[in-house]
């Protein structure tokens, strides 16, 4: 019997860029995007990616999210909350702490301040990664790019990452915030950890890249965007909004 999958959204970082935009922007995982906080939204979406149970890591200010979610959350999904005592260091440390409520090979991972249309959640729900390796969703629509300086950019070649990275050069996609992996993605950032003591998300890409098990999946016509500043806030409930 397969084990059902399970969804990882990465909730623990300061969120500065944010505060102070709403009452709630304290936490930033609990900003309202036209309306639904971002990690209800986040949950939404693991949901529609087939995820039957949801780890959420929490860091800063992790007793408020997990009551605020608590008291608000009515959907069908298991949640359950992992706490990465170190989110001053780098994501990967998070994306670590969720490991020992991963039921099953694989799992979905996605950021708490990402606002995911349910088109790119489906083609999650829909790939499978190939063994010992992960897959990044990708938008290869870069004239589209809301604030493409704070976006994290990817050279892609072959459906396989060769490069990633903020200030890379060369680049012919960006990161959705959107991972469909295989443990492995979670064995190269503990390495990585092991060698540096601290490691991102990013650093563990690169490691599964340069073996050539880092896969992309590009989103087309898909929305996704990062609620990371006030601007981006307000042109993501622009495009929920025409999008009905």
């Amino acid at each position: 019997m397969t084990a059902p999958r399970t969804g990882v959204i990465l909730a623990a970082g300061f969120g500065s860029r944010l505060q102070g935009v709403s009452d709630t922007t304290r936490l930033k995982p609990l900003t309202p995007v036209a309306g639904r906080p971002l990690l209800l939204r986040a949950v939404d979406s693991l949901a529609t990616a087939g995820c039957a149970r949801v780890v959420i890591v929490v860091g800063h200010g992790a007793g408020d999210v997990e009551r605020d979610f608590a008291s608000r959350y009515e959907g069908g999904v298991e949640v359950v909350f992992a706490l990465n005592a170190r989110y001053d260091l780098a994501n990967g440390l998070s994306v670590l702490a969720a490991r020992p409520h991963i039921l099953g090979s694989e799992f979905v991972l996605t950021m708490a301040d990402h606002v995911i249309g349910d088109e790119v959640m489906a083609l999650a729900a829909a790939h499978h990664p190939a063994p010992e390796a992960a897959t990044l969703l990708v938008d290869s629509k870069l004239d589209q790019v809301f604030d493409m300086d704070d976006a994290t950019k990817v050279l892609a070649e072959g459906g396989r990452i060769v490069r990633i990275g903020k200030q890379i050069p060369e680049f012919n996609c960006v990161d959705c915030g959107v991972f469909v992996c295989s443990l492995a993605l979670m064995d190269a950032i503990d390495l990585v950890y092991r060698e540096r003591g601290d490691a991102s998300l990013s650093d563990g890409v690169q490691a599964l890249a340069a073996a050539g098990r880092m896969h992309v999946l590009d989103i087309g016509d898909g929305f996704w965007q990062d609620v990371d500043t006030p601007e981006m806030l307000a042109h993501a409930e622009q495009v929920l909004a025409a999008r009905g």
